[in-house]
């Protein structure tokens, strides 16, 4: 797929995996709207990109993604400033379970509020010109985790509809086609510790632990860069879920 000129919205945009969706769009020629509940850095990363990649190619609009008018707002600004739509990548989500009904409401449900408005503003039954809906999932929906049950369940929630929304026959009446990237463990703004906090109690320190030592003697953490690299590809190929991981030993 050709990137250029593309135009995409990115939720959860501001930091982390999201930041290097936006970046490595804009260096394939798309233009990008980062969409955050943090204002302050969103505003900023729009500026420093505009700076670097040309003026006007990112807009920053403050979405929450568990707030349906906002979210929709921040569509509709989207192909208001920039002339239509050609990807959604739903990449916000939190991590912590002990305020399991907000993960929920952001994993999951901004997950299905995104989409839905991906297919109502790109859907060719819709007047749109079609597109691509990029979910962020994790290794944790495709395997159980001890440690942190509700959010693993949001994360297989979204394998499942991203296998179900994937069938040809939404591709066939949309023209949008729907993926997930299910990346590892990810080096981002959020430390180790900081992860901890969102356990669901004191009593699951030690599974997480044991947990946390087994990925690492495994995996390596990967980069954001590293989980962006499969959106080149899995843009252009046919499959519904990829994986991410990085073993010790690989280059």
């Amino acid at each position: 797929m050709d990137f250029k000129n593309k135009i995409a919205l990115i939720t959860g945009g501001a930091g982390g995996i999201g930041k290097a969706y936006a970046e490595e769009l804009l260096k394939l020629g798309a233009k990008v709207s980062i969409c955050d509940l943090d204002e302050e850095n969103g505003e900023l990363l729009a500026q420093q990109f505009n700076m670097m990649y040309g003026h006007t190619r990112a807009l920053f609009c403050l979405c929450d993604v568990t707030d349906y008018p906002q979210f929709e707002a921040a569509f509709q600004t989207t192909v208001s400033v920039f002339g239509g739509l050609d990807i959604v990548v739903n990449n916000a989500g939190i991590f912590n379970d002990r305020f399991w009904e907000l993960e929920v409401d952001v994993n999951l449900n901004g997950v299905i509020r995104g989409t839905l408005l991906a297919l109502r503003f790109m859907g060719r039954d819709r007047g749109g010109r079609g597109g691509t809906v990029v979910i962020t999932g994790s290794t944790l929906g495709l395997r159980p985790c001890a440690c942190v049950p509700i959010y693993t369940a949001t994360k297989h929630a979204i394998i499942g509809f991203t296998r179900s929304f994937g069938d040809p026959f939404h591709m066939n009446l949309s023209g949008v086609r729907i993926i997930a990237l299910c990346p590892g463990s990810t080096c981002t703004e959020t430390n180790a510790e900081d992860m901890k906090k969102g356990i669901l109690s004191p009593a699951y320190e030690p599974v997480w632990r044991m947990a946390g030592n087994g990925r690492m003697q495994k995996y390596y953490l990967l980069r954001p860069m590293q989980v962006y690299k499969l959106i080149q590809n899995s843009v252009i190929k046919f499959k519904k879920i990829y994986y991410c991981l990085k073993l010790k030993g690989e280059q």
